[in-house]
């Protein structure tokens, strides 16, 4: 693997026209990766437009082109926040207040803003770091500068029942739409035993589990379901068309923690492959679908093809029907039929959130739907719990494989137990890659600037 020298200057270019520049070579030189000497000019100039795209502020340094050039082109590119100091543990307080004061930055009001930072926080809390202050850049903080979804717009209900509403998030932050919908179901259940609100025109709603947890803690059953930008194929299919659509369901126990199960209605994200990349694995079979309807093993040309639109995720299941994976397929298409036809929503292309012609960014508009059933409506909360319990400790007891980790778990239990152990610890890591976002988004702002004059890393 080579490694490219750092750049003193970064480009005046603007981020898209050099990711794009980066992506029209990689689709203009589809055998450029392999070892052969006429290829080497196309991949020194891949490794030079790479680096400079690393070294503009802003970049996302997550983007999947940086996993493609150090996987498939054999380019490590050294990234400018390499240089700040190792990942350290950070007390969840003060990540909350500092993401709370980002959202503040933005122009959010400070209880919509105290409602988004703990969305975001309960993700860490709970060991799930893909949700957590590693979207607050990416995913809400860039999005508002690149204007695609907006800081304070308001929440507009359309139609409303006791036990129903259908609500319009306008393209606001779902990280403070999803909890207001998840509490108007409950409170409709408290009165009438069940409530349902249907969302459109949301926007990323954070972890899902977060919303089944607020109905558990308010003694109901909770259920919710997003929909989000293409990556699933149909079975029998190729194309990308469903979201990653999770599925999630949150059930009281008497237990330390509640059941609840929150996961992707495809085998695996993106993310997961990007995983295989750096351990230099193969992708296993079923996972990802192409163009042609081969399922790919070849972890380095998965990843290349994703970005061109070339392959497509495999719903659980897997490809086919030899493993149903029709059951997965069916299961994503019944969240994105929750989270369209009520609202009448766009699917597919039309929450890619990119312009194909040009390439520009543009708005994602996402339907999610809550649902909550009160259970003193039909027995005591005490004796539900206590069955919920005594079901869930009978799986965890029963015998266990000779080959597995040594024990069984139920949902929601890795989660509690990586609480346990960061509260333990003392707070989060905060890598290296996360630390440089919130140096960005502190010298974004003067009040910030004022605030944060150093972090605990520096």
């Amino acid at each position: 693997s080579s490694q490219t020298p750092l750049f003193t200057m970064a480009s005046t270019v603007p981020l898209e026209a050099q990711r794009a520049a980066l992506l029209e070579l990689i689709a203009k030189n589809p055998q450029a990766h392999l070892e052969h000497a006429d290829h080497q000019e196309v991949r020194d100039k891949f490794a030079k437009l790479l680096q400079k795209y690393a070294d503009t502020p802003g970049v996302d340094t997550n983007d999947v082109v940086f996993v493609i050039g150090q996987t498939v082109y054999g380019v490590t590119v050294v990234h400018p926040h390499e240089l700040v100091s190792a990942k350290c543990i950070i007390d969840f307080g003060y990540m909350k207040q500092f993401m709370k004061d980002v959202f503040i930055a933005y122009g959010v009001t400070p209880d919509r803003a105290e409602t988004c930072s703990e969305v975001l926080i309960e993700a860490d809390r709970r060991g799930i770091d893909s949700h957590g202050l590693g979207r607050l850049k990416p995913i809400y903080c860039d999005r508002m500068d690149q204007g695609i979804l907006w800081p304070d717009k308001p929440i507009t209900v359309l139609k409303e029942t006791d036990t129903t509403a259908l609500v319009d998030g306008n393209l606001g932050l779902g990280l403070y739409i999803g909890p207001h919908c998840m509490q108007m179901a409950i409170d409709k259940s408290k009165k009438h035993g069940v409530g349902f609100v249907a969302v459109k025109n949301s926007t990323h709603y954070g972890i899902a589990g977060y919303y089944v947890t607020m109905a558990t803690q308010a003694g109901c059953i909770g259920w919710t379901g997003t929909n989000a930008r293409p990556s699933i194929a149909p079975t029998w299919g190729v194309e990308p068309m469903l979201g990653t659509n999770p599925l999630c369901f949150g059930i009281p126990s008497d237990d330390e923690f509640p059941f609840v199960i929150d996961c992707a209605t495809s085998i695996n994200q993106r993310g997961k492959i990007e995983k295989y990349a750096r351990e230099g694995v193969d992708t296993p079979k079923g996972v990802v679908v192409d163009e042609f309807g081969v399922e790919r093993t070849d972890t380095e040309g998965i990843l290349k093809d994703m970005v061109l639109g070339k392959c497509a995720l495999n719903p659980v299941g897997g490809a086919g029907d030899k493993t149903a994976g029709y059951k997965g397929y069916g299961w994503a298409t019944t969240v994105e039929l929750l989270s369209t036809a009520f609202q009448s929503g766009p699917f597919g292309e039309d929450v890619c959130g990119v312009d194909r012609a040009t390439g520009a960014k543009k708005p994602m508009p996402l339907g999610h739907f809550f649902l909550a059933i009160d259970i003193e409506a039909l027995c005591p909360l005490e004796t539900f719990s206590e069955n919920s319990g005594k079901l869930l400790r009978a799986l965890r007891a029963s015998k266990r494989s000779p080959l597995g980790p040594g024990r069984i778990f139920t949902a929601g239990e890795p989660e509690h137990n990586e609480r346990v152990k960061r509260y333990a610890q003392g707070g989060m890591n905060v890598p290296q890659v996360l630390q440089h976002n919130m140096k960005d988004l502190r010298d974004k702002f003067p009040a910030l600037k004022e605030k944060y004059p150093s972090f605990p890393f520096e």
